[in-house]
């Protein structure tokens, strides 16, 4: 292993604003579980979750223009969320934190009703009909979104995938899911949020590459 993932396996261990918990911990029961707002945040704001954040940058995007609100990226790949986490000690965002787990294992972090929104930027689309249940957007990964989402709590798929969008989609419709808003072409659909304006990394390329941008808003109260 490189000195340079040697430092930054050495930074995540210090790092206050990551989280990894062994499985032991998990177990014996998460200390922050329900109580992120009141005792790490030290405030009662509303909690948004980005599942599969990568380096963090929607989650950093988002903490930067609403300080009123707190976020949580969740990533399995440690390399990844040390530079989110580093980016936004370095900018002292205290509206943010990360976590490294596997999004199967939400539940084990987060209490029923405990977050406000999820946003979902361009997952793995997992297209072979066999790994149809991998996919973050399949009902029983819905079923774990609705289990800590409040009442009335807002999804957001973003993604480049058309497979992934028209999958979604379809099962929303299937289970009578309300469909807030979606379009297959977000930056020609003239919606004005510039919420929707924040752009990864990849994200830049695809528009580059003159490939479409496809976003579903969406509730699951009733899944």
């Amino acid at each position: 292993m490189g000195k340079k993932k040697l430092q930054q396996y050495k930074d995540i261990d210090s790092y206050k604003n990551l989280f990894q918990f062994t499985y032991e911990e998990i177990q014996k029961g998460i200390h922050y579980k329900g109580n992120w707002a009141e005792k790490y945040f030290k405030n009662d704001n509303p909690i948004t979750l980005e599942l599969g954040c990568g380096k963090g940058e929607y989650t950093l995007g988002l903490a930067r223009k609403y300080l009123e609100k707190n976020f949580i990226g969740i990533d399995i790949k440690g390399a990844r969320l040390w530079r989110g986490a580093t980016t936004a000690l370095e900018e002292v965002l205290k509206n943010i934190l990360f976590i490294r787990s596997p999004i199967e294992l939400i539940g084990d972090y987060f209490s029923e009703g405990e977050i406000d929104e999820i946003w979902i930027t361009f997952p793995d689309p997992h297209p072979k009909t066999s790994r149809i249940r991998r996919r973050l957007t399949s009902p029983r990964f819905l079923r774990m979104y609705k289990n800590i989402l409040r009442s009335k709590g807002i999804v957001h798929l973003k993604t480049d995938n058309q497979l992934l969008f028209n999958y979604t989609y379809e099962l929303l419709n299937e289970l009578n899911l309300e469909v807030i808003f979606h379009t297959r072409d977000l930056y020609q659909s003239g919606i004005d949020d510039d919420v929707l304006l924040i752009k990864t990394f990849y994200e830049k390329k695809y528009l580059k590459d003159n490939i479409p941008i496809n976003y579903l808003k969406f509730r699951i109260d009733n899944v």
